[in-house]
């Protein structure tokens, strides 16, 4: 069923216009009519039942309804990531939205890259914004970056378990809690530097693997986030 993300001061009215860009993909390209049926998410956790009661030229009417399930997942997983090359941040934003991350938090990190670009940030919540419609969730992730290391206490402050992820680690990604709140990090491909894996532990995050092979940032981001969330 078609999902549509609304400023969280519509989600609460009976009734809720559409305008823009989300009448172009609603009612030319998905061709929606009136009477049909989707859901509409609040990017907070809440989603409720919609129909089309109006389309005119240049906006839609939807009559909104009973609450929805949110399709989001019990555990509160936030990402710790090391700023990656801006195309591979959009491809993993999208994936990690897919998937039910709750937060994404990008990290200057010895042997990383050197932040994000210009407006990359925004670009990416557009990104997010697209993914959580894509795959009907309800929670749009938090997003942000770039921190420093010494932004951890904060970024992780509600995370009731830390990990971040190691090659050196003889300890494997546990299976995790099906519910409660966790915190991930993941270093650049160059690997944590000691300073850094000092400072991490400091902070309350245990060192974990994901097997013998290295893998490259995006690809051990999307492989945690699939333990955490997927493996059950």
């Amino acid at each position: 069923m078609t999902t549509l993300l609304l400023d969280p001061a519509q989600f609460a009215l009976d009734q809720a216009e559409v305008a823009g860009e989300a009448y172009r993909h609603l009612f030319r390209a998905l061709r929606l009519a009136v009477g049909d049926e989707l859901r509409v998410v609040d990017g907070r956790g809440r989603a409720r039942r919609a129909r089309v009661e109006r389309v005119d030229r240049q906006s839609g009417w939807l009559s909104l309804q009973e609450l929805a399930p949110s399709l989001e997942p019990a555990l509160r997983l936030t990402l710790l990531v090391a700023c990656p090359r801006p195309q591979r941040a959009s491809w993993l934003v999208e994936k990690l939205t897919e998937i039910g991350a709750s937060a994404v938090h990008f990290l200057e990190t010895e042997r990383g890259m050197r932040g994000l670009a210009r407006g990359e940030l925004a670009h990416l919540e557009r990104v997010a914004v697209a993914a959580v419609e894509q795959c009907g969730r309800a929670c749009l992730p938090k997003l942000s970056g770039p921190h420093p290391l010494a932004a951890l206490p904060g970024l992780a402050q509600e995370a009731e378990e830390r990990i971040f992820l190691d090659p050196g680690a003889t300890q494997l990604a546990p299976p995790r809690p099906a519910m409660g709140s966790l915190a991930v990090a993941i270093g650049p491909e160059g690997g944590w530097s000691q300073a850094e894996r000092q400072q991490l532990r400091a902070q309350g995050f245990a060192p974990a693997g994901l097997g013998e092979r290295t893998l490259r940032l995006e690809t051990a981001a999307l492989a945690a986030a699939c333990l955490c969330l997927l493996g059950r």
